[in-house]
């Protein structure tokens, strides 16, 4: 098979598509003819050797892919060669062939291509998993998520706002905040021009991508019995955290991720992503938003084009 190489940590130039060995499925995965994987930030952490694959993954970025099943474990049951499916990974999306946990794997909701279907795995499960799981949003909380036009973003404000929740977002631009609107944000803020603090709070929920950056305020934000949920470190990974002030409002702060988890937690988030996100993208409430395709060999624009947030929604690349 084919697969995007990363040859040494550094620039998008790095990236090289090359013949690689097929991978080997064990008792309990599931091998996928790869049609398209989703491109996200977490791949080009890796690219630039700060983010490993887990112990076992493949060493080739791409947390979540699209494809064709061609074969099955001895364990598997309810999928068979040839059913269209999409995945989480913890790594080899960026490939023609890729071996996945059958408990990672999703039928392509109806409706939807396989294209479109690679957006979905990794920011469905990273939503549902934090912002419902973890942090329990419940309908009429007020809710913030940090990079509202991104491919978290862009599925964030949707889930939120399709279960009741009062939606709030950040973006650097008019152009990303008017996006950020019309996929249902009741409060689009510049944060470039505005502070998110003063236009957010009280809130309930936060998501967040930035870490140290925004801890302080992201507190302030916070409301009695406020949760803030942090995902990414784009802002530094070392902050000062106010106690005094979580204890004030009896709020709390979890710092989580979902690459690295075992297979049974990844699981328990694949089952709920399908029991209740999946109806919603079937009937239309929430979608996949698209910025663009490129093929697979072309990995290297993809992550320019993200590391220079000029896209909104989801990077995709094609086989």
């Amino acid at each position: 098979m084919h697969a995007i190489v990363i040859e040494k940590p550094g620039d998008p130039d790095v990236l090289r598509w090359r013949e690689v060995p097929d991978p080997v499925i064990g008792h309990d995965e599931v091998l996928l003819d790869v049609v398209a994987a989703g491109v996200n930030r977490a791949d080009l952490m890796q690219r630039l050797g700060f983010y490993p694959p887990p112990e076992g993954a493949p060493e080739y970025p791409g947390l979540e892919v699209s494809g064709r099943v061609a074969a099955v474990g001895d364990g598997v049951t309810g999928w068979t060669v040839g059913d269209e499916a999409c995945a989480l990974l913890s790594g080899g999306g960026y490939a023609t062939r890729v071996a996945v946990p059958a408990g990672q794997l999703l039928p392509v909701p109806r409706g939807l291509s396989l294209v479109e279907a690679a957006a979905l795995p990794e920011v469905a499960c990273t939503v549902w998993g934090n912002v419902f799981m973890l942090a329990g949003l419940r309908s009429g909380e007020s809710f913030l998520v940090h990079g509202g036009a991104g491919g978290i973003g862009t599925m964030a404000i949707q889930l939120a706002k399709a279960y009741g929740a009062r939606v709030l977002c950040t973006a650097g631009s008019e152009e990303k905040l008017e996006r950020c609107r019309e996929l249902g944000a009741d409060v689009a803020i510049n944060y470039r021009t505005e502070d998110f603090v003063e236009a957010a709070r009280p809130v309930d929920v936060i998501l967040d991508n930035m870490g140290a950056k925004y801890l302080p305020r992201n507190v302030a934000a916070l409301g009695t019995g406020g949760r803030l949920v942090v995902i990414g470190l784009q802002g530094g990974g070392v902050g000062e955290l106010d106690l005094g002030a979580l204890l004030t409002k009896r709020a709390s702060v979890h710092a989580t991720s979902l690459r690295a988890r075992p297979l049974d937690e990844k699981a328990e988030i694949v089952a709920g992503v399908r029991e209740h996100v999946w109806p919603l993208v079937e009937s239309g409430a929430v979608r996949p938003i698209l910025d663009r395709t490129l093929p697979m060999a072309e990995a290297a624009a993809a992550h320019r084009t993200m590391e220079e947030s000029a896209h909104v929604g989801k990077i995709v690349l094609t086989v």
